[in-house]
């Protein structure tokens, strides 16, 4: 159950990143940001452990905070790599 969870909170922190993220951040799929967004939750969860958050009784909202950042990061890093080209010849 908690892997549908991910997925559900990937979708949501991806479209969240896209929209903090700075630049042309529309030339990527959506199939990508919801990745971006799922790799965001994973690794801004375990960032924050690492640096010794330990969750609280109810929303842990620096904890959400640092998966939006790092699915910003990611959604940059796609749109720099992968993205559509929009340039005409």
């Amino acid at each position: 159950m908690e892997i549908i969870g991910v997925i559900i909170a990937g979708i949501i922190i991806g479209a969240l990143g896209k929209l903090v993220a700075p630049g042309d951040k529309d030339n990527i799929p959506i199939w990508l940001t919801v990745l971006c967004g799922i790799g965001g939750v994973l690794i801004g969860w375990g960032i924050y452990s690492a640096f010794g958050g330990d969750g609280s009784d109810g929303i842990d909202w620096v904890r959400w905070i640092v998966a939006v950042a790092v699915s910003a990061v990611l959604v940059m890093i796609a749109s720099a790599v992968t993205g559509r080209r929009t340039t005409r010849v």
